[in-house]
């Protein structure tokens, strides 16, 4: 697990790859290249993980070298695909030798699916004059580009690209992450700045005018949710692939340790890395101080160690200890989010990266087995939405649409005209018309129309990979796996664990598990009451009851009572800040703050307006690397 970073035809400084140093604290290199007239980088931060000798050093060629790869990830059937290189003398045992000479004798365009891991990285094809940049199918390592002035320039993080380029905000962007909760790929809010998408592939010509092929290299599905069987059948063949994966994802040269929450993902992951491991293992939970037991989770985690035998270590945070990381977490995270857990996030890293230097994490199990509350109302929404014309918002509704976010966001899926728009009413934790009254009225019309250009370009994307035959509730699914997961949850763990020099994997994401998975009818994973049914069914195998079924959680801080009781900070901590005034109107914030206090749980969208605040304060700094 790495940094990444390079460049067609820009002047690269040293400083540029200090700024991402903290993923790669063991060793850096830097390779220069010179084709058709153009210059080409390829830069990189070292953290060792498997092969710590020299021989894993980056950037790397291939054995005969006609290629060189900077590369952030890990690439766990790397061995599988070792062994169809017999003929190539290699001089250590990386998984980044094992794929570079694996692209050199295979077509990228045809090989890349049979990678099973996490990654980001840029390929530097000499044979052929291409570098091409790549994402792993779920986005779990991210990677950003600017293209344009026949100039490229990529990065794991924004902060090189920021530095070199100095960008403007893009405010359709950055209205979208009011509404979805954070930034879709492949906008990001900066201005000609970009995501990889996951599962995406592209390819730069190294010509004297450079041209750019965009693909993705795993095929959309014809058809979700198809597959049937006897279900002990499945289950048994659940928990084979769900073994294969942690046991797959427990390959290192250094200690690999758990981030255990309460519930049953971590605590499934951990016990079987302890069986597969059969050493001790470290684990990690954070809870808050004060009267919060309703989502404080060190005490069932406490009892999950206690019972797998885990060396369990824990952490207290309390509200001042939010308010002083939290400007330093949003700029960790590069990018607006409305997701508490980061916070929690951040103590937990920095307890574990104490420790060790790799951990598991038990993330990826809710989004494709349902595991999600606004998971139950999909059937009903599946029922109700072919008779959309005749169920319009009644006076009687209204009531209920305006007190709660969950109504809101399910009226606003039943009444759109495409599966598409009704994904994104679904997921919306602030409507349009919520999204323009918070803005000054001068900058109002611009900012809604680059939102409606954004959202079309998301639904454009979506309709070309969206499968031909899948149930609103397989594909809402699906679009939450691929799309949400990868530019929310995923974004801000890799950024966070990686700002503490820690790296995080998640095995519930292993591709043949995945593939499984999204090969079932939903009957086996949810319904209207319960979800992750076949997973838990299985977890039953090394897991009591209590564990199994205990009420979930959720991996969050206090922040709905801290905000009610701290009204006054969080005030000044928004309107104090001139940058964030240009975009937002002070009485709309104002009144934001006094309908959450009132009653009406706006957490979400306040804990959005912060990190949107300190992003648009630290886009006018000067110092972007620190």
């Amino acid at each position: 697990m790495c940094g990444i970073l390079g460049s067609i035809n820009v002047n690269n400084s040293a400083d540029y790859l200090d700024c991402i140093k903290h993923r790669g604290p063991d060793g850096s290199g830097r390779k220069s290249f010179a084709i058709n007239n153009n210059t080409v980088e390829l830069m990189h931060r070292r953290l060792s993980i498997i092969d710590l000798s020299e021989a894993g050093s980056q950037p790397m060629f291939s054995f005969n070298n006609k290629s060189c790869i900077s590369f952030n990830g890990e690439i766990y059937n790397h061995l599988d695909l070792k062994e169809k290189l017999s003929h190539i003398p290699f001089k250590g045992h990386s998984d980044t030798e094992t794929i570079i000479n694996y692209f050199d004798q295979f077509d990228i365009n045809g090989s890349l699916k049979d990678l099973n891991g996490i990654f980001a990285f840029a390929w530097l094809d000499l044979k052929n004059n291409l570098l091409h940049l790549a994402r792993d199918r779920f986005g779990i390592k991210p990677l950003y580009y600017y293209f344009g002035n026949n100039r490229l320039l990529f990065s794991s993080e924004l902060r090189p690209l920021r530095a070199c380029l100095n960008p403007a905000v893009q405010n359709g962007a950055l209205m979208n992450s009011l509404s979805m909760r954070y930034t879709p790929s492949p906008s990001t809010i900066y201005q000609d700045i970009h995501k990889v998408e996951p599962g995406q592939l592209l390819s730069f010509s190294l010509t004297p005018e450079i041209t750019v092929r965009k693909s993705y290299y795993v095929e959309t599905p014809r058809s979700l949710g198809t597959r049937k069987d006897e279900y002990q059948k499945l289950v048994k063949e659940y928990g084979s692939l769900f073994e294969k994966a942690v046991e797959k994802q427990l390959m290192s040269d250094v200690e690999v340790g758990i981030l255990l929450s309460g519930g049953v993902d971590s605590a499934l992951v951990a016990a079987i890395a302890k069986q597969k491991s059969n050493t001790a293992v470290k684990a990690f939970t954070v809870g808050f101080e004060g009267d919060h037991e309703e989502i404080d989770e060190i005490a069932y985690a406490q009892q999950t160690a206690d019972l797998l035998g885990l060396d369990h270590h824990i952490k207290k945070i309390s509200f001042p200890d939010f308010l002083d990381s939290i400007e330093k977490i949003a700029g960790i995270v590069e990018e607006p989010i409305g997701t508490t857990s980061i916070v929690p996030m951040y103590y937990l890293a920095g307890l574990a990266a104490s420790k060790v230097k790799v951990v598991l994490s038990g993330q990826g199990a809710d989004e494709p087995l349902g595991g999600y509350n606004k998971y139950k109302a999909l059937p009903w929404l599946e029922y109700s939405r072919p008779f959309k014309r005749l169920m319009p918002l009644t006076k009687f509704a209204r009531p209920i649409y305006n007190k709660s976010e969950g109504a809101r966001r399910l009226f606003a899926s039943m009444q759109s005209g495409d599966d598409l728009a009704a994904y994104i009413g679904f997921n919306a934790i602030s409507s349009n018309q919520e999204i323009a009254d918070l803005m000054v009225p001068s900058g109002r019309k611009i900012c809604m129309d680059e939102l409606a250009r954004e959202q079309d370009q998301f639904k454009q994307i979506w309709k070309k990979r969206t499968p031909e035959k899948a149930s609103i509730r397989n594909l809402f699914l699906y679009y939450d796996l691929h799309t949400s997961l990868a530019d929310d949850l995923l974004m801000y763990t890799d950024k966070i664990t990686m700002h503490f020099s820690l790296e995080c994997r998640v095995p519930i994401l292993d591709n043949d598990l995945m593939d499984f998975v999204e090969s079932l009818d939903s009957r086996y994973k949810f319904n209207a009451k319960a979800g992750k049914i076949i997973h838990k069914d299985f977890a039953r195998q090394y897991l009591p009851a209590a564990i199994i079924e205990r009420k979930k959680l959720g991996f969050k801080s206090p922040t709905e009572s801290w905000f009610k009781e701290n009204r006054n900070d969080i005030e000044q901590q928004l309107l104090d800040n001139p940058e964030f005034k240009t975009y937002f109107d002070a009485d709309a914030v104002k009144r934001i703050l006094a309908r959450h206090s009132n009653g009406q749980n706006l957490e979400k969208q306040i804990f959005l307006l912060l990190s949107i605040s300190y992003l648009l304060r630290n886009s006018s700094s000067k110092t972007m690397c620190s």
